[in-house]
Formats: C-alpha cells, sequence, structure tokens
C-alpha cells in the first residue's frame, strides 16, 4: 500500500500514498460484496517467534516515517468505514488472519485474504484464496502449484528450506526456490527430505542441509513460518459483518485528504439515500444528505472496481444527477446588438475575469473559439467567435479589436486560472494582455504549495463542493476527439461561463485568504508571469543537425556498452529488463541484495541499488549505469527535442511552471530543460545544441554557489561568511578545516570529499549517502560529517533551531515568507544528526532552496525589467536552476553582462557577497567567462 503508490499529499502536505491504498482497497471489497470485513494489525513488541529465535525480524529496518505518520489516518478511515481492527498480543496479523480463515472456511464462507505477504499462501485450501486488488488477480491452490510448484500444505516446509532475508528466517544455503519445489515434489515434506538427506543433490548441497538439520535452523525455520491458527482472539461474526459505513466522517475525512474520487462516492450515495440534510454537517464540510439507507451490494462476479487508477481525474459518478449548480446566469453573446451592450458593461469594471476556449493546448497554434468573461459570481457572458455551421457568431476580428484596448489596459484588473496561457494565446493573436492581476491557481499554491494538484476543476470540487462540467463530454477523447469550435453554443457558454465564473470565485477567495503573503503574490509571482510567458513566446533555436548526428553517436556508444555488458555478465539478456538483471545480478553473480521492492519484494534493480553495488566495484552494474544513462539522454533529449520544434516558429517553447515544486523553483515541461545533465559529458554536448538566432551570442549568468551562501547568511558561520567575503575557494577552504591541513595544501580527493560534505549538508545527506558518492566506507563518511559540524557548530544549530521552529509553526519559511507545511509530527526530537528522517531533511532543505527560489525570481524581475526600461532588443530565453541564458546582439553583449550581473547580484541583499559567473559564445555549452 505505501511503496506500490507514488507519493501523496494531503493539501496540509501530510503523506497520504498509503491511506489511499487502503482506502482503495476496502473500497474495491465493497464493490465485490464482501459481507464480513476485518483488519489485522501487528502489534508492537515481542512475539512467540522472538523465543524460538530472538533474530527474527531483528535486522527489518523501521518502517519509514512517512508511513509511520500515515498509520492513525488509515485507523480513521477504518473507523469511518465501520471496519473491525484485531490485534493479539504476541501474535503477527498473519495469524489472525489464519485463525478467521480456518474458522471462516468451516463455517462454509468464501474468505478472501487481501495480503502480499507470502506466508498466507499456506492457508489456501477449496475456500480460502488471496486476492490482490491492485492487479485484480487471485491466487489459489491452483496457482500456487504454477508458482511454486508446492501444495498449501507444502509451504511452511518451502519456506524453510528457502528461508527469507527480509525476516532473518535463516532457511538452508543454497536452495532456491526451484530446488525446494523439487524437492516436495520428490519426497512431499521436508520431514522425509530430512529424512533422505544423505541423497540430496552434489556435496555441498548435502553439506548444508545437514549443517542445518545438525544446529536445528531447518526445525526453527519451519516454526518461524508456520502461522498460528489459534491465536486467542474473541470471536464474534455478528461484529465482523460489514456495516453501512458513516458518511459524514469519510467525507470530512477524504476532503481533509483530498481524495475526491472517494468522497464523490460517498456523496453520490448519501445523495441516493434519499435521507435528510446535515445541517451541521454541511456547514462544516459542505457534504450532501446523511447516509441511513444500507449500501447497494454488488454481486460477488461484480465488474472491478471503479477505482483502479491511483490519481482520479474524474467523478466516477458523472451519471449521477448534478448538484444545484445555478446556470441562468450564464448568458451567450452572439450577435453585434449584444455584444455592444456587453461591452458597455466591461468598460465600466476594474477587474474580470476571463477564459478563453481554444482549439489547441498549444498557444502558438491555437484559434480563439470564444472568450468567457465573469466580474460576479454567478453571473457570466460566453462571447462566441466559432461555432458549429448556421450557428450565429461575433466577427472574431471586430470582436478582438473592440477587446484589445480593454485587455491592453495595465489599470484594468484581469484574472483567471493560470492565465498565462490565456496571456500567450492573445499575443498569438496581436494583443498584449496587460493588467494581470489574479491567478487562482498561482494563489492557491501558495496557500498550499504541498497540495497534490491546483488544477480548478479539483479547486472547485474542494472549495465549492461543485462538480464542474468536463470538457471530454463536450468534445470527447483520443481519436475520436472533435473541436471544440464543432459544439453547440448552448453547451460550450454554460462550460466557459462555468470556468470564468469559477476562477473568479476561487481567485477572490484565495486572495483573501494569502495574509502575509500577499506581498509574495503581488510583487512576485503575479509579475513573474510575464517574464515566463516572454521565454515561452520567444523560445530558443535548437540545433537539429547537430542532436541527429550525436544520436548517431550515442547509438554507437550503446552497442557498444551493451557487447560489453554481455561479455561482464557471460551472456546475453534483455538489459532493460528488470527481471532478468536481477537473475543476472542476486542468483547468478551473487551480488548482494541492497533493497527490495515494496510490492513484489524482489530484489530491487533500481538506480540507487545499481550505484551501491558500483561502489563495491562491481564492473557489470557501473556498465549498466553507463547505458542507462545514455539510453536516457538519447531518448528524452537527443531524439526528442527535434520533434519539439514549433512548426510555425521554427523554434523549441519550452513551458516554465510556477506550481510544481514544493519550494517554489520553476519547474519546466516539454522539454524538461531541468534535468539536462550538466557535469557529464554527454549533457554537456547536449547543452551545445542550444543556439541564438543567427549573428547573435548566448550570454549564460549562473549564480555561484548560490544555496551555501544562503546557508551561510541564515547560520552566520563567521568563518564560512569569511571565506565568502574573500571569495576564497569555499570547498578548499571547508577542506583544510575538516582535515586539518593549511588551504594551500589541500589535495583535489580533499576538496572534493569536502564540496560534497557542503552540498550535502543542504540536502540532510547521511553517511550512506555520502560514503556512495564518494566510494568510501559508512563510518569513514560519518567522521567526515562529524567533523564538518564540529568545524562550523553553528550550521548544526541552525537546523536544529529550524526544526524546532517547524515543530512549533507547522511550516518551514523562505526569505520571503513562502511556506511549506510539515506535520509537527514528522518533525521530531533527534539526539543525532544521522538520525533525521525524510521530513527533517525536506524541512531543512525548504528553506535554502526556496529561498534561492525566491531569489532567482527576484533576479528574472529585475532583469526583465531593466532590458524593457532599456528597451534593448536581447531576450531571456531560459531559466535553468540557479542561470538565466539570453541571445544577445553584438553591439549589446558587453552592456548586457554588465546588466545582468548588476541586477543579479544585487537583487537581494544577505550576510555574505552574491556572485554571477557570466558568460558568452556561440552557444550554451561553449561560452567564455566575462570578467
Amino acid at each position: 500500500m505505501f511503496h506500490g503508490i507514488p507519493p501523496m499529499n494531503a493539501p496540509d502536505g501530510r503523506p497520504t500514498n498509503a491511506v489511499f491504498g487502503v482506502t482503495r482497497a476496502l473500497m474495491n471489497l465493497y464493490d465485490l460484496g464482501a459481507e464480513y470485513l476485518i483488519a489485522a494489525f501487528d502489534l508492537p513488541g515481542p512475539t512467540f517467534r522472538s523465543s524460538i529465535d530472538a533474530n527474527y525480524k531483528a535486522h527489518r529496518p523501521p518502517p519509514p516515517e512517512d508511513l509511520i505518520i500515515q498509520l492513525p489516518l488509515i485507523e480513521q478511515v477504518l473507523d469511518g468505514m465501520r471496519v473491525p481492527k484485531l490485534t493479539c498480543e504476541g501474535f503477527e496479523a498473519d495469524d489472525i488472519m489464519a485463525t478467521i480463515a480456518l474458522l471462516g472456511s468451516e463455517r462454509g464462507y468464501e474468505v478472501n485474504l487481501c495480503t502480499s505477504d507470502k506466508d498466507c499462501r499456506q492457508l489456501l485450501n477449496d475456500r480460502v484464496k488471496i486476492v490482490n486488488l491492485r492487479k485484480g488477480e487471485t491466487l489459489d491452490a491452483t496457482g500456487l502449484l504454477k508458482d511454486w510448484g508446492v501444495r498449501p500444505d507444502q509451504v511452511a516446509d518451502f519456506q524453510a528450506l528457502v528461508g527469507d532475508s527480509v525476516d532473518n528466517v535463516p532457511g538452508v544455503a543454497g536452495v532456491g526456490p526451484k530446488t525446494a519445489g523439487k524437492w516436495l515434489q520428490q519426497y512431499g515434506s521436508l520431514d522425509a527430505i530430512i529424512a533422505n538427506a544423505h541423497e540430496l543433490g552434489g556435496p555441498k548441497l548435502k553439506l548444508a542441509v545437514q549443517e542445518a538439520i545438525a544446529n536445528g535452523k531447518l526445525d526453527e525455520s519451519r516454526q518461524l513460518v508456520k502461522l498460528r491458527t489459534d491465536t486467542p482472539i474473541a470471536i464474534d461474526w455478528e461484529n465482523w459483518c460489514r456495516r453501512d459505513w458513516d458518511g459524514p466522517r469519510l467525507l470530512e475525512l477524504f476532503q481533509e485528504f483530498g481524495f475526491r474520487g472517494f468522497a464523490n462516492r460517498v456523496r453520490s450515495t448519501l445523495t441516493r439515500s434519499g435521507a435528510a440534510k446535515n445541517a451541521a454537517m454541511l456547514d462544516t464540510i459542505g457534504a450532501g444528505p446523511v447516509n441511513t439507507a444500507p449500501l447497494p451490494r454488488r454481486r460477488a462476479d461484480a465488474k472491478p472496481s471503479l477505482f483502479d487508477q491511483i490519481y482520479e481525474t474524474e467523478s466516477p459518478f458523472a451519471d449521477q444527477p448534478k448538484d444545484d449548480w445555478k446556470y441562468d446566469g450564464y448568458h451567450l453573446v452572439s450577435d453585434e446588438a449584444k455584444f455592444a451592450g456587453f461591452l458597455d458593461a466591461l468598460k465600466s469594471k476594474s477587474r474580470f475575469c476571463f477564459d478563453l476556449e481554444t482549439t489547441s493546448l498549444d498557444p502558438h497554434l491555437a484559434e480563439i473559439v470564444g472568450i468567457a468573461v465573469c466580474w460576479q459570481a454567478g453571473e457570466a457572458y460566453y462571447l462566441a467567435l466559432q461555432g458549429p455551421k448556421d450557428a450565429p457568431t461575433l466577427s472574431a476580428t471586430t470582436t478582438l479589436a473592440a477587446l484589445k484596448p480593454i485587455l491592453e489596459d495595465a489599470a484594468i484588473g484581469k484574472v483567471n486560472q493560470n492565465i498565462k496561457y490565456d496571456l500567450l494565446v492573445l499575443r498569438a493573436h496581436g494583443i498584449t494582455l496587460r493588467g494581470v492581476a489574479g491567478d487562482s491557481m498561482v494563489a492557491h499554491y501558495l496557500l498550499h504549495a504541498a497540495a497534490r494538484t491546483h488544477n480548478l476543476d479539483d479547486l472547485v470540487w474542494q472549495y465549492l463542493n461543485h462538480d464542474n462540467i468536463r470538457i471530454e463530454s463536450l468534445i470527447g477523447k483520443g481519436k475520436k476527439q472533435t473541436s471544440m469550435a464543432s459544439v453547440a453554443l448552448e453547451k460550450i457558454r454554460d462550460y466557459a461561463a462555468e470556468d470564468a465564473d469559477t476562477a473568479w470565485r476561487l481567485t477572490e477567495m484565495f486572495e483573501n485568504q494569502l495574509g502575509s503573503l500577499q506581498s509574495l503574490y503581488a510583487d512576485v509571482e503575479m509579475p513573474l508571469i510575464h517574464v515566463l510567458a516572454d521565454l515561452e513566446y520567444d523560445g530558443v533555436r535548437i540545433d537539429s543537425v547537430f542532436l541527429r548526428k550525436l544520436s548517431d553517436e550515442m547509438t554507437e556508444q550503446l552497442a557498444g556498452l551493451e557487447i560489453r555488458i554481455h561479455e561482464l555478465a557471460g551472456k546475453p539478456f534483455n538489459i532493460a529488463s528488470p527481471l532478468q538483471l536481477r537473475k543476472i545480478l542476486f542468483e547468478e553473480m551473487k551480488l548482494p541484495v541492497q533493497k527490495r521492492t515494496g510490492t513484489t519484494n524482489e530484489a530491487s534493480t533500481d538506480q540507487e541499488t545499481l550505484e551501491n553495488l558500483a561502489a563495491l566495484g562491481h564492473p557489470l552494474p557501473t556498465a549498466i549505469i553507463e547505458h542507462r544513462q545514455i539510453a536516457k539522454l538519447k531518448g528524452t533529449y537527443v531524439d526528442a527535442l527535434p520533434a519539439l520544434v514549433n512548426a510555425k516558429t521554427g523554434r523549441l517553447h519550452s513551458s516554465f511552471n510556477q506550481t510544481v515544486t514544493t519550494t517554489g523553483r520553476l519547474s519546466s515541461s516539454d522539454p524538461n530543460l531541468q534535468n539536462i545533465p550538466a557535469r557529464t559529458e554527454q549533457g554537456q554536448q547536449i547543452r551545445r545544441a542550444f543556439l541564438p538566432r543567427d549573428g547573435w551570442t548566448l550570454l549564460t549568468a549562473d549564480y555561484s554557489q548560490v544555496e551555501l551562501r544562503l546557508l551561510t547568511h541564515f547560520c552566520e558561520d563567521e568563518a564560512l561568511q569569511a571565506a565568502f567575503a574573500a571569495d576564497r575557494d569555499v570547498h578548499a577552504s571547508v577542506a583544510a578545516e575538516i582535515f586539518n591541513v593549511p588551504e594551500p595544501e589541500v589535495t583535489s580527493q580533499q576538496r572534493r570529499v569536502a564540496k560534497m560534505v557542503n552540498f550535502g549538508v543542504i540536502y540532510g545527506i547521511s553517511a550512506f549517502g555520502l560514503g556512495t558518492r564518494l566510494g568510501m566506507p559508512r563510518k569513514d563518511a560519518a567522521k567526515f560529517i562529524d567533523a564538518y559540524f564540529e568545524k562550523y557548530p553553528r550550521v548544526l544549530a541552525y537546523q536544529d533551531n529550524l526544526l524546532a521552529q517547524a515543530r512549533v509553526n507547522g511550516y518551514v519559511a523562505t526569505i520571503l515568507g513562502r511556506r511549506r507545511p510539515f506535520d509537527p509530527v514528522a518533525i521530531r526530537v533527534r539526539t543525532t544528526y544521522q538520525q533525521r528522517n525524510q521530513a527533517e531533511r525536506e524541512a531543512i532543505n525548504m528553506e535554502i532552496q526556496g529561498s534561492a527560489a525566491d531569489l532567482m525570481k527576484l533576479a528574472m524581475l529585475k532583469v526583465a525589467a531593466r532590458i524593457r526600461s532599456e528597451t534593448r532588443q536581447s531576450k531571456m530565453l531560459l531559466s535553468v536552476h540557479d542561470e538565466l541564458v539570453f541571445e544577445v546582439p553584438p553591439d549589446e553583449l558587453d552592456a548586457m553582462a554588465s546588466l545582468v550581473r548588476e541586477e543579479m547580484t544585487n537583487a537581494m541583499t544577505l550576510r555574505v557577497p552574491l556572485k554571477v559567473d557570466v558568460a558568452a559564445g556561440p552557444n550554451w555549452l561553449d561560452g567564455k567567462e566575462i570578467p
């Protein structure tokens, strides 16, 4: 439930992926018509197995903090769904399930065990099955025989032979699933295998089995894996019977967690019940009627659940009656007389919301189908510029010309959801939008940076208790999708006017909640929309010919690496197959398993695992890492970038996003320029493909060590301040301190260690992580971290104080006041740096990385304003991490280099000086530094 679902967060920032998984499973069980529902839990503390072997599960890592935080939330969902929770001191949850499975099958019930624990395979019989709700698969005794080659009554013997490294069940060295299955098929049981140990396999296996018999490990392993069916739990079938859920409580919880689809299901069920509305509940959560009728039960052979998708994008009860939203205030303007009246009314407004309906998501290609305008909740106008054949419409040319003075008037405020898109479309139609005053998406992002979504439909559902009309209901999906221009005017009127109306309401609602964030919203984020729109509109030139040549070179590199990988493995295999790679690495080469996957409990072959194995000196993982890196660069950038060049402009137009990262940093998409590696040779080659227009130069400006400077600003460490003030090599200065050598005598390796520690402490790097990156033992890496904090105690004091404040406030703020929420439960009091969990590391990183984002946005605003005030031809093209990229005509190069350095350096006043490295050249890579 936790590892198998991508990270999710509630609107308040709490992780919710495990809660979602449990909720989805319970909903599926309701859909499948379960008559009885029971949730079994482990209790903390020892079990009877601990007395058999004190090492049982002793080395299993503690559960992730993000999971621990969610356990109380899961219990709340279970309570809301009225599912009984069973525990038994001294026993595990599997033993409880085994007991109930036996009792249920004896009563003639069909028992479905919803678990991924393979121990429960020993419980299978004609009436007991294991159900994988996520995959929609059921395992019975026949499936077990096909998978493991054994019967259910042989499972404990099978596991005793194979063992389980995760739970510290010893097993027999060298005996894998195939051998164990073969022996059990031949001899029938573990006891028979023991009796015939003298005739088993080769000498090594015989010896291993005999040693396991002699030291009692085989029998011990069988006792550890054997499930108990006699747990002393109170049998209460009447209480275990599935009951109607607590609808009002579930609505409250699902809204709190941001589970839109689940809440819609509960609300629809309540609506169908016909019960009277609960006024108190409506006041607090905007829910529908209270559930007093029994839940509709489905047949056992019913279709799979409606909740198979992890992220629901629309209500699963779309065929249910909509709420009582009023559409009679939405007006169609499709003739000149109505437009004249509308225009007179609009001219008197100082602020309004407008929303364009277009033919494409690409603003460079989009035609305007219509314009929705709203300046009062519940009332909106739709100006139809295109429509079905013979439908009355306005002249697009005349209408846009009449609206242009209003749209270009900076004194009249314009708002919308994601107004940057509308700005770009209007610009392509010759209208320069001015007076951008509000954006519901941006405002909500500032209020709830950790929320899973900021899209309009979700916000409307969450805050206005309403489901907007879905665009798919107008134009369909996929190959059958039609154009907005073909939609009946009455339908598109309601759809577009509703979007404008709800965006107007939400913008006002969120802006009234901003409080101390008002300045960040009005003075930084809103003006930045214009700057980002300029970047997206202008785009950047790409050398497609160079990229095609680079693609051919990478193809040859990959072919050579594939040959080498096969040689290292001793045979050919599919490098892209995790299953085949797992077999090569861990079964045939016997490399140590680093971690296991959360869904199948198989040995992981992810990037982190390969890096750990490579750090141990194994050449095969190193070669596979290189192969993956080149293949990813080739597919993601080298081959993809030419295809993304806009046919109309001949340039690449990336989208720059304000509302994606939780720290405030910009992200980009189509393509994601933030992920082009700057330190690898292949990544640098990709940068060579970014060009200025003919005859111009690319100018780059990069903040030097900005996050370290911000760390120094916050912690006020005098040694670090002195190093930056004197413009010394800060990595060499730190190396001199932690290695206790004069700065001129610092070696390149010592500087490398110091650099890794310097940047690592910002992200809360662990000794394990540092050791992996530097290729050294964990204990040595820990010594370097300890030495760092010993020499720079104010850094540790600053971090501890920041966490203390986060525990009190429930959030961490940046230098401009941007906030990211943190659950105080996750920010616990720690005794050492090494004990910090993921939430604490993210909290520490938030203030620094978020403040770096604040700085970068201020710099972009100041540089853009200066270029505009000096009416320069130069264009800002890209914003990537701490770097800005410009294309500059030759006669402006010196002035632009000075302008950019001056504005970026003075964008923010810190306790240490800011430094900007400026370079110019024929492409993004080959720039020469400008002193």
